[in-house]
C-alpha cells in the first residue's frame, strides 16, 4: 500500500475518515453486467449480470461448483487475490465501477463487507477488538468513546450485545459458532460497509444459531443491501426478496438462468430447472 504512514494507534491511510456509529448513508444498489471470469484458462462464469436491489436480501442459489461464490467475491474484488483469476464485466455500486483504476481497494472493501462460510474471528483478540480490528485495517480513526459506541452498537445490530456485553474483554475464539458468526458480522459492521456479502454464514450452524443469524440479516436488510449465498432453499425463501438461480452443466460455465421476485420464482418459476432445483428434483 503506498503513501502510508504509521502511527502508535493504528496505520493511516489518506484520506481518512472519522467514524461515527450512526448509518453508513443513503441504502445502495449493487449492479454485476456482463461479468465473465476465468481461473487460468477455465471459464466459470458466462455474461452474468445482475442488479441487487439497495436495502434488500438478494440469494445466489444453484447447485455446487456453478460459481455462485466466485461471483460473491467478484463484487467486492477478491477474486483477484487469486493468481490465475481474470475478469471481464463491470461491478457497479450506485453507478460507479468498484475495478476502476483510481478507485483504490481498500475503499471497495470498505464499501462491501463480507462474512465467510466459517466463522473467522480473530482468536487472540477479546470480542472488543474484533468488533475494531476493521478500523485498523482500514485505517480508521476514532477516539476512544466512539470506538466503546461502535462496540455497543455494531453488537447490537448483530443481535450479540445482550450476550456478551458483560464480557467484552474474553477471547472471541470463546464464543459458540452461532455467537462468533455475529461476532464477524459485527466486525463487518464496524467500517460502516453500504453492502454486505455473505458466503453460507449458517452452513456450520445448528438450527437455533441459523434461526437467530436470519433475523439478524432481516433487520440489518433495514440499513445495508445484503446479497447472501445460500444451499438451503428455506433460507432462501425465508430471508431474501429477490433470488438469482445459477447453473453450469457438462463443464460449461455458470450462468444465471432466471432471478427476480423471491416469491414468484419459488412459485411459479419460469423456467423448467429453476422449478427442478428449488423443489429438491436436481442440485
Amino acid at each position: 500500500m503506498t503513501d502510508s504512514t504509521t502511527t502508535d494507534e493504528t496505520t493511516v491511510l489518506p484520506p481518512v475518515a472519522p467514524v461515527h456509529p450512526g448509518a453508513a448513508g443513503p441504502l445502495a444498489e449493487l449492479q454485476a453486467r456482463d461479468i465473465t471470469a476465468w481461473f487460468g484458462d477455465r471459464k466459470v462464469l458466462d455474461r452474468v449480470s445482475l442488479t441487487m436491489p439497495a436495502g434488500g436480501i438478494t440469494a445466489l442459489i444453484g447447485p455446487s461448483g456453478c460459481g455462485k461464490s466466485t461471483f460473491l467475491r467478484i463484487l467486492n474484488r477478491m477474486h483477484e487475490l487469486v493468481p490465475s483469476a481474470r475478469l471481464a464485466g463491470e461491478v457497479l455500486l450506485d453507478g460507479q465501477d468498484v475495478y476502476d483504476p483510481d478507485r483504490r481497494l481498500i475503499d471497495a472493501r470498505r464499501a462491501i463487507g463480507m462474512v465467510f462460510q466459517k466463522p473467522n474471528p480473530f482468536p487472540a483478540m477479546s470480542i472488543r477488538e474484533n468488533v475494531l480490528a476493521g478500523l485498523r485495517l482500514t485505517g480508521t480513526r476514532a477516539s476512544r468513546s466512539v470506538k466503546e459506541e461502535l462496540v455497543e452498537s455494531c453488537l447490537t445490530k448483530a443481535g450479540l450485545w445482550t450476550e456478551v456485553r458483560d464480557r467484552l474483554d474474553a477471547p472471541g475464539g470463546g464464543l459458540s459458532g452461532g455467537q462468533q458468526q455475529r461476532l464477524c458480522i459485527a466486525r463487518s459492521l464496524a467500517v460502516k460497509p453500504r453492502v454486505l456479502l455473505m458466503d453460507e454464514p449458517c452452513s456450520a450452524l445448528d438450527p437455533t444459531s441459523t434461526r437467530v443469524i436470519e433475523e439478524t440479516m432481516l433487520e440489518l436488510a433495514r440499513e445495508v443491501t445484503i446479497v447472501i449465498v445460500t444451499h438451503n432453499m428455506q433460507q432462501a425463501a425465508r430471508v431474501s426478496s429477490t433470488c438469482a438461480f445459477f447453473l453450469a452443466s457438462h463443464g460449461t460455465p455458470g450462468v444465471i438462468v432466471e432471478h427476480g421476485d423471491t416469491r414468484a420464482m419459488f412459485s411459479s418459476p419460469r423456467d423448467q430447472r429453476t422449478s427442478d432445483y428449488v423443489n429438491g428434483r436436481f442440485g
